[in-house]
C-alpha cells in the first residue's frame, strides 16, 4: 500500500514532468524533487540522490519516506553526520527505520556513547540480527563491563553461522584489554574457522604472537598465509619482526575501533554475496567510525567503482595518505577509476607517478602494462612488463601472466620470436594454462606452423574451459587448418552457439561449411559475420574485404587470388 503522503507526492507526477527544466533537470518543487531524487536512485547517482531527497525533505521535512530515502543516500555518501540527524528525526516521530538506526547507533558508538547504543539495541531499535549481537558485546566492553562482553561473545558463538564472526572479535577485545594469550589461544584454534584467515586476521594474529614474544612463530604465519610476495604493510610487518621488536597491536585501540571492525567484518563477508549498495552502507559506517580504517576505505572506493560512481571511488581513493603502506594500492585504484570515467591521460599520469614512488612494486609496472596494452601503446607495455620481471628474483608461478601480457605485446608488434619465447615462459611457469595454451596455438594455426603441436595445445585448453566460445573456435580452426574439415564443423557450431555475434566465429564458421560443400549454409554465416563486423573488442581484426569477397566469388576462388593452397581433405580424415 503506498503511504498517503507518498499518494500526494505521485499525485502530481504529471505535473512535475511539466517543471523539467532545460537539460532535464527537475525544478524545485516536491514532487519534482522526489521523483528526480528516486530516478537518480535508480541509476545509481548517489551525490543526485543525496541532493534531491535532501530538497524534498525540506518541502515535507516530516515525511518518513523522504526521510528514510535521504537518510539512506548520505550513508552511501558518507555523510553520517546528516543521516544521523534525519534519522533522529525519524525516530523521534515513531518510525521504525533499520536505516535511520544504523545511523543512530554509528553516531551514538562515534560520540562513545555505549550506554545509548545498548539502550537502542535492547529497544530492538539496532541495527539488524547479524550485527546487534556484536554490536552488543563491544558496546560493554566501552562501558568497561568485559565480563559481560566476553559472555556475550560466547552466546553469538552458539548462533548459527556467528562462531567465526563472534570468536574473532573475542579474540580481538581480548588482545585489545592486552590479554594476548587468551586471544592467540582463540586464534590459533582450527576450530574457530576462517575469519583469521584473512589478511586482516593473519596481520591481527601476528601481531598477538608478537606481543607474546614469539616473532618467529609469527614469521612462519605470514610465510605459510602469503608466500614470498608482500605488500609493503607485510614487508614492514616482517622487517619488525625479523629485527627482534614487538610489534605494537593496532588492529584494535578500544571499543569504538570494534565497533567499526563488526561493519567492516560483515561488509567484506557480504562483499561477494549481497549486492553492492547495501554492503556499501557497512563500509561507510565503518570508515566514519575509524577514519584511519584503510581496508574499509579501499573496499568502499571499490563498491563505488563497480556501482558505476567512479567520480565518488575516486574520491575514496584519495582519502589514503601518501605515507600508509596501502597507498600505491589506493593509487592504483584511483588509476583504474579514471579509467572508468574515460579520464585515460589522467590514469596514465597517476601510474607513471606511481612507477618512480613505488619503483620496487611489480603490481605498479605490470598495472601501467596492462593500461598501455588496452591503449595499444604495445611498446611502452613491453617496458613495463619488462620492469615488472626484473624486480623478481627468483621467477615463481605467479608471474606466468606478465610474460602472457608482454607475449600478446610482442605480437601485436609482428615480434614473432620474442612473442613465442614469451608465451612458451608462461607455459613453463604454469603449464596448463588454459589461456596461454589458447592464444599460442591459435597464434601457431594463424601463422600455419607447428599445427599438431598447436593442436595439441588448444585441446588441453578446450578439456580446461569446454563452455569458452574462443577456445572452442580455436580448436575448431586448428581442425579446419589441418585439413579434418568434418571433425572442425561440430566445434565450429559449438563456438558459435556460446558466441553467436562474434564476427570472427561467424566468419570462421562460414569457411568451415564451404569446405564440407554446405555453401549455402556459408554464405549465410560470411553474411552474419559482416553484420556483426563492429561487435565487441574483435571488429578490428575482422577482414570485412575479404569476407564480401568470399560471399562474391566464393572461398576457392579468394584462396586462388591469395595464392594459398586450395582446400585439401587431410588423410586422415573421416570425410
Amino acid at each position: 500500500m503506498v503511504h498517503s503522503s507518498m499518494r500526494r507526492i505521485l499525485g502530481t507526477a504529471a505535473v512535475a514532468l511539466c517543471l523539467l527544466a532545460p537539460g532535464g533537470v527537475m525544478a524545485n518543487s516536491l514532487s519534482g524533487d522526489y521523483l528526480a531524487g528516486r530516478q537518480a536512485s535508480f541509476d545509481g547517482n548517489i551525490s543526485a540522490a543525496a541532493e534531491y531527497y535532501g530538497r524534498a525533505v525540506m518541502f515535507d521535512p516530516d515525511n518518513p519516506v523522504i526521510l528514510e530515502r535521504a537518510a539512506l543516500a548520505e550513508i552511501s555518501l558518507g555523510d553520517l553526520e546528516r543521516a544521523a540527524a534525519l534519522g533522529s528525526k525519524l525516530v523521534n516521530d515513531g518510525s521504525r527505520s533499520q536505516v535511520a538506526q544504523m545511523a543512530l547507533v554509528a553516531q551514538n558508538a562515534r560520540d562513545e556513547d555505549y550506554t545509548a547504543v545498548i539502550a537502542l539495541i535492547e529497544d530492538d531499535r539496532g541495527v539488524g540480527p547479524l550485527v546487534d549481537g556484536l554490536l552488543l558485546a563491544w558496546s560493554q566492553l566501552g562501558t568497561g563491563d568485559m565480563t559481560s562482553a566476553l559472555v556475550q561473545f560466547d552466546e553469538i558463538a552458539n548462533q548459527q553461522g556467528m562462531r567465526n564472526f563472534a570468536l574473532y572479535h573475542k579474540a580481538l577485545a581480548l588482545a585489545s584489554v592486552g590479554d594476548f594469550e587468551s586471544a592467540g589461544g582463540i586464534l590459533e584454534d582450527a576450530g574457530t574457522g576462517g575469519m583469521q584467515l584473512t589478511r586482516r586476521g593473519v596481520m591481527a594474529h601476528a601481531e598477538v604472537l608478537s606481543q607474546l614474544e614469539r616473532n618467529e612463530d609469527a614469521l612462519q604465519l605470514i610465510a605459510t598465509a602469503f608466500g614470498g610476495e608482500l605488500d609493503p604493510a607485510l614487508r614492514e610487518m616482517k622487517a619488525t619482526l625479523e629485527s627482534g621488536e614487538a610489534l605494537p597491536f593496532t588492529h584494535i585501540r578500544g571499543a569504538r575501533d570494534g565497533v567499526a571492525e563488526v561493519f567492516y567484518t560483515l561488509a567484506a563477508a557480504l562483499a561477494s554475496e549481497a549486492n553492492d549498495e547495501f554492503t556499501l552502507l557497512y563500509t561507510r559506517v565503518a570508515e566514519y567510525l575509524r577514519p584511519d580504517h584503510v581496508d574499509a576505505i579501499l573496499l568502499s572506493a571499490s563498491l563505488l567503482d563497480e556501482l558505476g560512481q567512479s567520480d565518488l571511488a575516486g574520491k575514496a581513493y584519495a582519502q589514503v595518505p601518501d605515507t600508509h603502506p596501502a597507498y600505491h594500492a589506493a593509487e592504483l585504484g584511483r588509476a583504474a577509476a579514471l579509467r572508468d570515467s574515460d579520464k585515460v591521460d589522467a590514469a596514465v599520469e597517476v601510474l607513471e607517478r606511481l612507477t618512480k614512488t613505488h619503483a620496487q612494486e611489480p603490481i605498479v609496472h605490470s598495472t601501467l602494462g596492462d593500461t598501455m596494452r588496452q591503449l595499444e601503446r604495445y611498446e611502452e607495455a613491453i617496458q613495463a612488463y619488462t620492469d615488472a620481471l626484473d624486480l623478481f628474483e627468483v621467477e615463481g608461478r605467479s608471474q606466468w601472466f606478465l610474460h602472457y601480457a608482454r607475449a600478446i605485446s610482442y605480437e601485436r608488434l609482428d615480434r614473432w620470436d620474442e612473442a613465442e619465447a614469451d608465451f612458451r615462459a608462461a607455459l613453463e611457469l604454469n603449464p596448463d594454462q588454459p589461456q596461454v595454451l589458447n592464444y599460442l596455438g591459435y597464434s601457431l594455426v594463424e601463422k600455419k606452423m607447428k599445427l599438431d603441436e598447436a593442436l595439441d595445445m588448444i585441446e588441453r585448453a578446450a578439456a580446461a574451459r569446454p563452455d569458452s566460445g574462443y577456445i572452442i573456435d580455436s580448436l575448431g580452426w586448428v581442425l579446419y587448418r589441418l585439413g579434418r574439415y568434418d571433425e572442425a564443423v561440430g566445434h565450429m557450431e559449438r563456438a558459435a552457439e556460446l558466441m553467436p555475434v562474434d564476427p570472427i566465429v561467424n566468419d570462421h564458421l562460414g569457411d568451415v561449411y564451404w569446405a564440407v560443400g554446405r555453401k549455402t549454409e556459408a554464405r549465410f554465416q560470411w553474411k552474419r559475420a559482416l553484420s556483426f563486423a563492429t561487435y565487441g573488442n574483435t571488429a578490428e581484426e575482422v577482414k570485412v574485404d575479404r569476407i564480401r569477397r568470399k560471399l562474391e566469388v566464393g572461398l576457392d576462388q579468394v584462396l586462388a587470388e591469395e595464392g594459398a593452397p586450395p582446400l585439401q581433405v587431410a588423410s586422415d580424415s573421416t570425410d
